[in-house]
């Protein structure tokens, strides 16, 4: 983004997470005249969520973008080159790329300090209300799913929310899992799950999930924190090995609650010089594991963008388009892989090996539709047939925007 008239373009963020501060990252290495500041609600330090997951690629992406920033990322990351499954008292292993894992105070702290390295401004305790949104040549909303300066415009954004089925609850652990690891027991009301991940040197993320009549059969829905968590705590006490579930009450924040996610979309992303970015323009269902990547990916895209675009109109076209283009294939993706969970137990009575394979295709737009046997049958000899693969790329974008319109309209 080149400056107007010499003058030094203004940039604010509203929200400081990954994408707002790497966002401000990337655009004051593009220029370092670029006025850029990140205003942040809650106080430095101060963040929810555990572990963050992603890919080499991105990481990849990173280093070609601010060698320094990702050094220090990747030195910070564990990673895990395998998945394991627990069903019932059985176990199965399967392998996989490799996936990185890093505390998302550590992210934070990482862009946050790379930030101010290049002279960015960095405003914490600072909220932003519908009457005090600041001034600037370009404003960025970058502050999450309930984003206030996308809700003042609601309208012209095309903003739709729909909730998920399963409550679910973001916990931490002590335990630190040597791979991605998914648990799955059976109780008198259903099943429970959990996807566990390591993020650092003694901590873990564990996501654990259930159907609506699974959690209020266990009485979840009116625990209290402590109640709660002691009882997950004996649910999974086969993969914990005696580690604790750590609530958000026991790391100085509020107590732990349930949710059922949110999925949004917009159907524009941009309003005269206010573009959506990361969370406040898009989510994906969290069982993908894309959230921080598609938000740092939007970065990029921005950045770019701005940089070879200097008509800012003309930029922040540019930008709606290559990113909702992107997310197609990968919002379609989440919303199978969702409905995979919700559909449990249509897969969890196959031998475990078959279960954990077919856990693993979860995102196809196929697998719905073809008998869970016949599909691990078919997949198993789409290596040698090329016919098979065509037909599953044909009819994948087919079925998928069947079903995607069967969810707007509110029809299952």
């Amino acid at each position: 983004m080149s400056s107007y008239l010499g003058v030094c373009v203004k940039v604010v963020c509203v929200g400081g997470g990954p994408a707002g501060l790497y966002l401000s990252v990337l655009l004051k290495r593009q220029d370092p005249s670029h006025d850029v500041t990140v205003l942040e609600r809650d106080p430095e330090g101060s963040t929810y969520g555990w572990g963050v997951t992603y890919w080499r690629s991105l990481l990849d992406e990173l280093h070609a973008r601010d060698p320094e920033s990702a050094r220090a990322v990747e030195e910070h990351s564990v990673r895990w080159n395998q998945g394991v499954a627990h069903v019932r008292d059985l176990t199965t292993h399967q392998p996989g790329d490799e996936g990185h894992g890093i505390g998302r105070h550590k992210l934070l702290e990482i862009l946050a300090d790379r930030a101010r390295s290049l002279g960015v401004h960095l405003e914490y305790d600072h909220p932003v209300t519908a009457d005090t949104v600041p001034d600037a040549d370009l404003l960025v909303a970058a502050d999450g799913v309930h984003s206030t300066l996308r809700t003042r415009h609601a309208g012209h954004f095309g903003t739709r929310l729909e909730a998920g089925r399963n409550p679910y609850v973001w916990l931490g652990t002590t335990k630190v899992f040597d791979s991605f690891t998914f648990a799955f027991v059976e109780t008198a009301h259903g099943w429970i799950w959990c996807y566990g991940y390591p993020f650092g040197p003694d901590r873990s993320t564990c996501v654990v999930e259930c159907a609506p009549e699974t959690w209020t059969g266990l009485g979840l829905d009116t625990a209290g924190e402590a109640e709660g968590l002691a009882l997950l705590g004996d649910l999974f006490a086969r993969v914990l090995d005696g580690h604790r579930l750590i609530g958000r009450a026991t790391e100085d924040a509020a107590a732990a609650s349930w949710l059922r996610f949110r999925t949004l979309t917009n159907t524009r992303w941009y309003r005269d010089n206010l573009v959506l970015l990361g969370d406040a323009a898009h989510t994906t269902h969290y069982s993908i594991g894309a959230g921080t990547t598609l938000a740092l990916e939007d970065t990029f895209a921005l950045a770019d963008a701005l940089r070879d675009t200097p008509a800012l109109p003309k930029a922040l076209a540019r930008y709606e388009r290559e990113r909702t283009t992107a997310l197609l294939s990968l919002q379609s993706a989440a919303r199978y892989s969702a409905q995979w969970y919700e559909n449990l137990a249509r897969y969890i009575d196959l031998p475990p090996e078959r279960m954990f394979a077919l856990l693993g295709q979860r995102h196809s737009p196929l697998l719905p539709y073809v008998p869970p046997q016949l599909y691990y049958r078919l997949d198993r000899a789409a290596g040698q047939l090329e016919g098979l693969r065509r037909l599953k790329r044909w009819l994948g974008p087919k079925l998928a925007r069947t079903a995607h319109g069967r969810v707007l309209s509110g029809r299952r």
